[in-house]
C-alpha cells in the first residue's frame, strides 16, 4: 500500500485517542452515546489506537465494496455497509473520483468532525487516505433515518409518543450543542427527518453534514450567495435573501417537530387543499383553538399536555419574524421545564416556503448511513432571485467561511 502523504501523517499525530475502558462509558451530553467515535480527547486507560484504517481493513470489510453492500450514493459519493473484524457495523463513504474536494478540503473535514462529538450527532469513527481513496467511517444505524418509520403506516407504531417526545428532546440538544457548546459554532442548514438516524433504542442522531456552515462565533448572522436547502423546510428570509443565523435551523426544528407531532410530511399533494401545507394547517388550527387535531391519529394514547406543548413550540419556531423565534437554548428550557409559560406564537413564515425551485445536486437522505433506500431523489433548492444577489460585506466573510464548510453527504435521498 502506497505511504501515507505527509500531510496526513501530520494530522495523524493530531488524531490519536484512547478507547474507553468498558466499565467508563462516558457520562454528560457530550460524551458516550452508541457509536462516539473518534472524540479527539485522550481518555483514561486502554490501547491507543490511530484514526486512520487501511484500505485493506475496509476493503475486507465491505467485501471489496461489494455492490450488495451499497447502502445509497450522495454528493460526497457511495456509502457502503461493513462489518469490522470485531464485529461492529460501519457505514463507509467514498469521495467520488468526480468531486472536486481535495485532500486539505478532506482533511479540515475530518478535524472539524474529530471536534464536533454529542450523543445525538453522528460521530466519525475513522477515515482513509490511500492510493487515491478518501474515505469516512462511521457507524451504522440499522434502523435508518426517522422518515423511514416517521412516514411508514406500518412502522410508526413504533414511535409511540413517548418515544417521539424523546427524540425531540435529543435533536433539540443536539441542535443546541452545535449552535452554542461545541468548539466551532455550525449551522446544520439542513434540519429534516431524512437527516434524523435511530439508534437500537430510537435515539436521534443528527447526520448530514453536507450543507453545514461554520459560523464566525461573535457574528449573529451573515448574508451569503450560496442557498441550499430542502423545500418546505428552508427558513423564508434564507431561501429568499441568504439571511443566515442559528434561527435557519430553528425554524426547520420547527417545521420537524410539526411533523413528528402529525406522523406527515410537512408537504402533501394528496390531500384537501387546506391540509397541503403542514405549518399552514396547524396554525389554522391553533387559531381555531383546535390544535389537538394535529396530532398523529396512529398514537393510542398521546400525552395531550405535551403534544399541545410541542405543536406550540413549532410554531414558535416557524414565526415570520426572526427575532421572534426562540433560540435552542430557549427551547431547551421550554422542554425541560414545568413552570415555563409559553408566548402566544405569532403568525407562521409561509412568504418563501413555495415559489421558484430549482433542483440542485445537494444531498438526499441519511439512511445511506442507516437502512438501505432504492428511492433516490435530489434536493430542492429555492431559486436566488434579485434580492439575493446584494453584495455586502458580510456576503465576503460568508463566502470565505464556506470554503471551510463541512461538505459530507450524509444522504441519497431528499424529501
Amino acid at each position: 500500500m502506497p505511504a501515507v502523504p505527509r500531510s496526513w501523517t501530520w494530522a495523524c499525530g493530531c488524531c490519536v485517542v484512547r478507547r474507553r475502558n468498558k466499565s467508563g462509558g462516558g457520562g454528560g451530553e457530550t460524551g458516550g452515546g452508541a457509536g462516539a467515535g473518534a472524540s479527539g480527547r485522550a481518555e483514561e486507560g486502554g490501547d491507543e489506537w490511530s484514526l486512520f484504517i487501511d484500505l485493506s481493513v475496509l476493503e475486507a470489510a465491505t467485501d471489496g465494496f461489494s455492490d450488495d453492500n451499497l447502502l445509497g450514493r450522495g454528493g460526497f459519493g457511495p456509502v457502503y455497509k461493513g462489518v469490522m473484524p470485531d464485529g461492529q457495523q460501519i457505514a463507509v463513504k467514498k469521495l467520488s473520483l468526480g468531486s472536486r474536494q481535495g485532500v486539505r478540503e478532506f482533511l479540515n473535514e475530518v478535524r472539524l468532525l474529530l471536534k464536533v462529538q454529542h450523543r445525538n450527532l453522528v460521530s466519525l469513527l475513522g477515515c482513509c487516505a490511500s492510493s487515491g481513496h478518501k474515505m469516512l467511517v462511521y457507524p451504522y444505524f440499522p434502523n435508518g433515518s426517522l422518515d423511514h418509520i416517521l412516514f411508514n403506516r406500518k412502522r410508526s407504531v413504533e414511535l409511540d409518543w413517548p418515544k417521539r417526545y424523546q427524540i425531540i428532546i435529543g435533536l433539540v440538544r443536539g441542535l443546541l450543542y452545535l449552535h452554542e457548546e461545541s468548539p466551532v459554532k455550525i449551522i446544520h442548514r439542513d434540519i429534516k427527518a431524512s437527516n434524523v438516524l435511530l439508534d437500537e433504542q430510537l435515539s436521534p442522531k443528527i447526520a448530514d453534514f453536507g450543507m453545514a456552515r461554520l459560523f464566525l462565533e461573535d457574528a449573529s448572522h451573515v448574508n451569503t450567495f450560496r442557498i441550499s436547502g430542502t423545500y418546505g423546510y428552508m427558513a423564508p428570509e434564507y431561501a429568499m435573501n441568504g439571511y443566515l443565523s442559528t434561527k435557519t435551523d430553528v425554524f426547520s426544528f420547527g417545521i420537524l417537530v410539526l411533523e413528528i407531532v402529525s406522523g406527515r410530511k410537512n408537504i402533501v399533494r394528496h390531500v384537501d387543499e387546506e391540509k397541503t401545507d403542514l405549518l399552514n394547517y396547524t396554525w389554522k388550527l391553533f387559531e381555531e383553538g383546535r390544535s389537538l387535531e394535529i396530532v398523529d391519529p396512529s398514537l393510542s394514547d398521546p400525552d395531550t399536555e405535551q403534544a399541545m406543548l410541542c405543536v406550540q413550540l413549532g410554531l414558535l419556531c416557524c414565526q415570520a419574524v426572526v427575532s421572534d423565534r426562540p433560540d435552542m437554548h430557549s427551547v431547551h428550557l421550554i422542554l425541560s421545564s414545568d413552570s415555563f409559560t409559553l408566548p402566544k406564537p405569532g403568525k407562521p413564515a409561509i412568504h418563501g416556503r413555495t415559489g421558484r425551485w430549482i433542483t440542485t445536486t445537494a444531498s438526499g437522505s441519511a439512511s445511506a448511513t442507516g437502512a438501505s433506500s432504492s428511492n433516490a431523489n435530489t434536493t430542492s433548492t429555492f431559486g436566488t432571485d434579485t434580492n439575493t444577489t446584494r453584495a455586502t460585506v458580510l456576503a465576503n466573510i460568508a463566502e470565505d467561511e464556506s470554503r471551510n464548510s463541512i461538505s459530507i453527504s450524509f444522504t441519497t435521498e431528499g424529501r
